[in-house]
């Protein structure tokens, strides 16, 4: 493999930003929105949009922090734009009015479902097949998590959702969803059984994510991981617990090899 310069960038004395991510691995640093501040989440944003990066995923984003990050890229934007046509002018854009902080920006998009918040879209071909799945409603705010990863980075997902073995029909019905997938992402919580069921449905990879939706006895989520590690079903592979986001990456690393293979490389 040709070996690829290692760029990095600190930020402050709280990030240093992985810049060549994308040429390595097909997909740019994400950033792990718990735990940050919103100042520390829109200058780690700032500095990779700055820099050319697109599509810049910020994960588990509550929504008042989201507001709060949305409001910062405004303002740093608004400042380097001042500072590059009239440096004198810096401090004005400082004090603009609430109603102009408060308007919409396109460069910051939120999925309150998902809890994601990306930065510099771009549009990307989607190509191959993912299919995620999830046991129950309680369960989209994982699997949402995984699906618009996995359609950030250029795959085209399709949705099963509710389809939990409490009424395994609704499973049955949707088979035909599954034909050509490269790889299905299967999300439930309580007892876990749903990845068994699909492990032995389909030929392709099947990535379980436990959930912490359950009762006392799930543990928060053990029960679930457990149940899926002891799966019986093969060709199943597990992520931690509520780790809609690790699924969503390894589902589009499998369909990007099954793309590389049908086009011959």
């Amino acid at each position: 493999m040709e070996e690829k310069e290692i760029m990095e960038l600190q930020v402050g004395n709280y990030a240093d930003i992985d810049l060549n991510r994308s040429a390595r691995q097909g997909m740019p640093e994400v950033i792990y929105g718990a735990g940050k501040t919103a100042e520390q989440i829109a200058g780690i944003a700032s500095a990779m949009r700055d820099r050319g990066i697109a599509n810049i995923l910020i994960t588990r984003l509550d929504p008042e922090k989201a507001e709060q990050v949305r409001q910062e890229l405004v303002k740093e934007k608004t400042d380097q734009d001042v500072q590059k046509h009239d440096p004198e002018k810096a401090e004005e854009a400082s004090s603009q009015n609430e109603s102009e902080k408060a308007s919409p920006n396109e460069d910051f998009l939120y999925d309150a479902v998902a809890r994601i918040g990306i930065v510099n879209q771009q549009e990307t071909e989607k190509r191959g097949k993912i299919v995620v799945v999830a046991a129950g409603t309680s369960d989209l705010p994982v699997a949402e998590e995984a699906a618009v990863t996995a359609e950030l980075f250029g795959n085209y997902v399709e949705r099963v959702y509710d389809v939990g073995v409490a009424g395994i029909h609704r499973l049955l019905n949707r088979l035909p969803v599954f034909e050509n997938a490269n790889a299905v992402i299967a999300v439930a919580g309580m007892e876990g059984a749903l990845v068994s069921v699909i492990g032995g449905l389909v030929a392709c990879p099947v990535i379980g994510v436990p959930t912490s939706v359950g009762y006392g006895a799930s543990f928060g989520g053990l029960a679930a991981l457990l149940a899926m590690l002891n799966s019986c079903a093969s060709g199943v592979s597990i992520v931690n617990i509520d780790n809609g986001f690790g699924a969503g990456v390894l589902a589009s690393k499998i369909n990007r090899q099954s793309l590389r293979k049908d086009d011959g490389e």
